[in-house]
């Protein structure tokens, strides 16, 4: 797919699901000169959405608001390549709408599961996020600096920056590529997509379960990786 970012993980649910949907979304809108930015705050605005009927129990509904926002997340950036207007606003701009989503969600999922376990389960799901993509830009040898001092840019740095250096801290050599397919299966794609089947099931609950095993996952590949680093 020409359009598709280059990765060397390859997430099963999203790249087999969820990218096709959201080429074909892509594909509409381009003839529409719709900014891909534009698409980045209506997927925004759909996860609150989802946030919302959790908060009234419309867990149906929101499971799937929760794969609507996956489809048109994805679809901003093909948007974006298939356009030529891929920037680095359009990607501090995604990543932060993505974290204020997943902060609202999380809490309103604590009005069913409690505010303890929503913010664990909140601080966990971020770090499997920023452990995934972290083994992405390490393999790959790319940077993770901010470009500009513009405002996105730089709620980017504050947030986002103290993650990408533990994560330094904690792989020290090049992560090795099975370990980057792995971990690249818990993306956001799928975890919404195991939030959202818990979700239609009507116990969200359930969806903790998911995150301890990814955790688990993690936990021990990145030993493993840190092991061989000091070896």
């Amino acid at each position: 797919m020409p359009d598709r970012k280059p990765r060397e993980g390859f997430e099963l649910l999203c790249e087999l699901l969820f990218r096709p949907a959201a080429h074909l979304v892509a594909r509409a809108l381009l003839p529409l000169r719709v900014p891909p930015p534009a698409v980045v705050l209506a997927a925004g605005a759909t996860g609150l959405g989802a946030a919302i009927a959790i908060g009234r129990h419309a867990f149906l509904a929101a499971a799937l608001l929760l794969q609507l926002k996956t489809v048109l997340d994805n679809a901003d950036g093909q948007l974006a390549r298939l356009s030529g207007r891929v920037t680095a606003f359009g990607r501090y701009l995604d990543s932060e709408s993505d974290l204020l989503v997943d902060a609202a969600v999380f809490a309103a999922l604590g009005l069913w599961i409690g505010p303890w376990l929503a913010l664990a389960g909140f601080a966990v799901l971020t770090t499997v996020l920023s452990i995934n993509f972290n083994l992405e830009r390490l393999y790959r040898g790319t940077g993770a600096g901010v470009s500009d001092g513009s405002l996105v840019a730089r709620i980017y740095g504050i947030v986002y920056a103290p993650q990408d250096r533990l994560a330094e801290a904690i792989v020290r050599r090049r992560p090795g590529r099975a370990t980057v397919g792995v971990v690249a299966n818990f993306g956001l794609s799928t975890q919404l997509a195991a939030l959202g089947a818990c979700l239609a099931l009507g116990h969200p609950r359930a969806y903790l379960v998911v995150l301890s095993f990814c955790t688990v996952v993690v936990i021990a590949l990145v030993a493993n990786q840190s092991r061989r680093s000091s070896t």
